[in-house]
């Protein structure tokens, strides 16, 4: 090592995606073996539409809308063919929807639009692994690009799903958008993820109007350390587990 300069790190490279190789082969392990599932225990009818569900989710998390469109499955698809196929996979555990809210106001299971909604993966680590070859150590290396959010959102996703929360969101046609809408300390909370250091510009356009959206706080997460700037707190991704709803 003393006779090739940069040799380590060479080495530790080498290591490391060796590491990665295996770790990714056991997650495919595991996927492959839900897909075996899917053909064994889904009604023969089903079968393809199921796992033609499945395998779209990196796709519709990698749009910049990430609503779950049946058209994204497949050209041409609809709920009426892939609505059961998506239940399916919900059932089992795989996936959890995330709802669009027809106002960020509580209660927030009453506001939910049950026809407008996201998907996003239980397991953080399997839904890297079903991403593009290569990806994976891209991640590691802070290099995201065109996954960036969808990755975060599904973090902050599975930490909710953990915590026993259900999942919502706010869109509107005008722009705005927020992540994440929850309860936090009994009041409603915006919730915005940043991949990387950005503004929440929906989420403050929602604060300065307290009389046409009712909310009175917003959390930041992201790569920061924990603060307040007027209603809006941020913390650390690690520590969104801590939230609470009373």
């Amino acid at each position: 090592y003393a006779c090739v300069g940069g040799m380590p790190d060479v080495v530790n490279i080498f290591l490391e995606n060796n590491r990665m190789d295996e770790v990714l082969k056991a997650q495919r392990n595991i996927v492959r073996s839900y897909k075996d599932d899917m053909v064994k225990y889904a009604d023969r009818s089903m079968k393809s539409s199921i796992k033609e569900c499945f395998e779209s989710i990196p796709k519709q998390l990698g749009k910049e809308n990430k609503k779950f469109q049946y058209s994204v499955v497949k050209k041409g698809g609809t709920a009426a063919k892939y609505a059961g196929s998506l239940q399916w996979i919900e059932d089992a555990g795989i996936i959890a929807r995330c709802y669009n809210l027809m106002k960020p106001e509580l209660p927030l299971d009453k506001n939910a639009d049950q026809d407008i909604f996201k998907v996003y993966m239980c397991d953080c680590g399997l839904f890297a692994s079903m991403l593009e070859d290569g990806t994976q150590f891209d991640i590691l290396q802070g290099r995201l690009y065109g996954y960036k959010g969808a990755i975060f959102e599904n973090l902050i996703a599975d930490i909710f799903i953990k915590s026993g929360r259900k999942l919502y969101y706010y869109r509107k046609d005008s722009g705005l958008e927020i992540d994440f809408i929850i309860r936090h300390q009994g009041e409603v909370s915006l919730v915005e993820v940043k991949a990387n250091t950005g503004n929440t510009k929906s989420a403050k356009t929602i604060l300065k109007h307290p009389d046409k959206y009712h909310v009175k706080q917003a959390i930041k997460l992201g790569d920061y350390n924990i603060g307040r700037a007027g209603q809006i707190l941020t913390i650390p991704f690690y520590m969104a587990f801590l939230l609470r709803g009373y």
